[in-house]
């Protein structure tokens, strides 16, 4: 595959999509290092977590491949060797762009849910919104839309605030 395109398999069937642009990778940038400070880098935070930019997920015959995803460190405390993680994150985050906002929400969201994944954000930095998702008896339940300059606390990192114009800010 060209190293301009990100490859995920569904249901066995190749799908591609070229990398983020810059201003939706800026946002998902911002959003890591709000999340990765308190939670993963210090073990004095609020949380214990490991975060994974682009991380190769394989469930079966699906091998997905999310902006951002994290891992309570209890369920995982030590960063898997080799290619692909088979352990479900606790928290899946994508980015939306022009080209895979379909694909993301009508493919990926399903696979997600059916994994395991607990938490789920769709970021689209143009409306400048954050959709908070949450699985809920076999079902994605949409727990709060955020737009804008919001600052929140927002599960599962509702042990702090946060402030979500920084994602926009150029």
């Amino acid at each position: 595959m060209p190293e301009h395109l990100i490859a995920e398999l569904i249901n066995g069937d190749l799908y591609t999509s070229p990398l983020l642009p810059p201003r939706h990778a800026h946002a998902a940038s911002r959003l890591g290092f709000l999340i990765m400070a308190p939670f993963d880098l210090t073990r004095r935070g609020p949380g214990s977590w490991v975060f994974l930019n682009k991380p190769e997920l394989h469930w079966g015959r699906d091998v997905l491949v999310p902006d951002i995803a994290g891992w309570r460190r209890e369920r995982m405390p030590r960063i898997p060797d080799g290619v692909g993680i088979e352990l479900p994150p606790d928290w899946v985050c994508e980015v939306l762009s022009p080209t895979t906002t379909a694909h993301d929400r009508a493919r990926k969201m399903p696979i997600y849910l059916r994994a395991g994944v607990t938490h789920f954000w769709l970021i689209d930095p143009v409306a400048q919104t954050v959709e908070i998702f949450r699985s809920q008896s076999g079902c994605w339940s949409l727990r709060t839309t955020l737009e804008g300059e919001a600052k929140a606390r927002i599960e599962p990192f509702d042990a702090i605030e946060l402030d979500l114009s920084v994602l926009w800010q150029r």
